[in-house]
């Protein structure tokens, strides 16, 4: 990924393989924003404690920042379900109840979900032009969030997966998230070749570490998209909490990220 420093101090990162394509996503990261501790400073919720009135200061100076029009957002009301959105200009400044992704074929419509630990997947089918995001924690990974938003994008857009540029963002990584009971057993009975996405760091007898990175991106590649197609990021919230909050990390003290991706309109 790419770090960029804007210049009212808002930091965000970007993908390398969008470079060249007419489709734009930055992640925000904690810093640039008004919001005093545990959220400081870009926190992007109020759900965790902090003012309207930082957050809605915290998005302008986003927005600003990137070059979108704050006013034509597109929201979820994040379940950790599977629900898949598709939206169009009619959309734009409107909160979509129990979504965790959304699709769309329109330029200059931006998509924003929420993190602090949870995966931002993107997907981008330069054919059609058609942008898909979404939201997967380990709830979302195991019941194939991934999978039902490149799903939406080939029942809407006919998009075909091979062609596909998939995106995996800043996450707890395979290295930091220990988990539980819960999680093993549904991923046992959900996923393909489970074992693949566990270590046991600790020992056999020890909890074991859930790799959300590989996970999704299996259950990418088992719908059709290339492997070469597919860039991880690699970056560990849970590690990286200087520029990223995390739940796990920070006990849950913490705010939350943002991801906001939009289609510009495609060259010539």
């Amino acid at each position: 990924m790419n770090r960029e420093a804007h210049a009212n101090g808002v930091i965000t990162y970007t993908f390398e393989s969008l470079t060249d394509h007419p489709v734009n996503a930055h992640i925000s990261t904690r810093h640039g924003g008004v919001s005093p501790a545990p959220w400081s400073s870009l926190n992007m919720s109020i759900a965790r404690g902090d003012s309207r009135e930082r957050v809605e200061e915290n998005r302008e100076r986003l927005t600003a920042a990137i070059g979108v029009v704050s006013s034509k957002l597109v929201r979820c009301r994040q379940v950790h379900g599977t629900g898949v959105a598709k939206v169009d200009m009619s959309d734009a400044d409107s909160w979509l109840d129990g979504t965790d992704g959304l699709v769309t074929d329109t330029p200059a419509l931006p998509l924003l979900l929420l993190f602090a630990d949870c995966t931002p997947i993107l997907l981008y089918d330069p054919e059609h032009h058609a942008l898909g995001v979404c939201h997967a924690g380990w709830r979302g990974t195991v019941n194939g969030m991934a999978a039902a938003t490149l799903w939406m994008m080939q029942a809407a857009y006919d998009t075909q997966p091979a062609n596909v540029i998939a995106c995996i963002g800043p996450s707890i990584g395979p290295e930091s998230y220990e988990v539980g009971d819960d999680v093993w057993s549904m991923a046992h009975a959900k996923l393909n070749g489970p074992e693949r996405f566990f270590t046991f760091p600790n020992g056999p007898a020890a909890k074991p570490y859930f790799n959300l990175w590989a996970a999704n991106a299996a259950q990418l590649m088992e719908g059709g998209v290339l492997s070469t197609n597919i860039e991880i990021s690699g970056i560990d919230t849970a590690k990286a909490t200087v520029d990223f909050f995390s739940h796990r990390a920070e006990q849950g003290r913490c705010g939350l990220f943002t991801m906001i991706a939009w289609l510009t309109p495609p060259t010539v």
